[in-house]
């Protein structure tokens, strides 16, 4: 796995062993940051269940100007660490080993911009996230919330937290959703 594109672009990132994180496919990753290429510079970005920080550092090396990390497998946040050293944007990366419900709550933004959630597939997880992420100040209507998952998966209930669905990108087996606050 490389960082794409940006100021840290063909740096190669460390993953977890094993079978309990699944790393954004090169290819993927590219076509979802083009998708929201414009957005990305200057922003507060918070990669959720983050592996191996991936998402996040691709984030940073095309000029979010802040990153938070929020992971609770030890052997992958040494990964997140090791990639940021390797990337050098330690400056501007805050990781956090913690349950993600507990990482929301340690976050003292005014705004973020871009949440990136990237749960294991089939679990409660996605409902977990994003009621949590519904109570905090942070997000605001302004916040894009993207959000990979089994292609099958129906994000109909978003709307029981007062989210809505605005846009799907599907690949072959899985797919982003991209999720706003509803607008009073």
């Amino acid at each position: 796995m490389r960082v794409i594109a940006g100021s840290a672009r063909r740096l190669k990132l460390v993953t977890p062993e094993g079978n309990d994180t699944r790393p954004t496919q090169d290819r993927i990753k590219e076509t979802l940051f083009n998708m929201i290429q414009l957005q990305v510079p200057g922003s507060v970005f918070i990669d959720l269940f983050s592996g191996s920080g991936g998402i996040g550092i691709e984030a940073l090396s095309r000029g979010a100007k802040k990153a938070y990390f929020i992971e609770n497998a030890a052997n992958a946040v040494k990964c997140i660490t090791a990639n940021l050293k390797t990337t050098h944007f330690e400056d501007v990366a805050t990781v956090l080993k913690q349950d993600v419900v507990m990482g929301l709550r340690n976050i003292h933004e005014q705004e973020a911009d871009i949440i990136f959630i990237d749960p294991p597939y089939h679990e409660d997880l996605y409902e977990r996230t994003l009621s949590q992420l519904s109570a905090m100040d942070y997000v605001t209507e302004n916040t894009l919330i993207i959000v990979e998952s089994d292609v099958d998966m129906d994000f109909s209930f978003v709307g029981d937290f007062g989210f809505e669905v605005r846009r799907e990108k599907e690949y072959k087996t899985n797919k982003h959703v991209f999720i706003y606050r509803k607008e009073q």
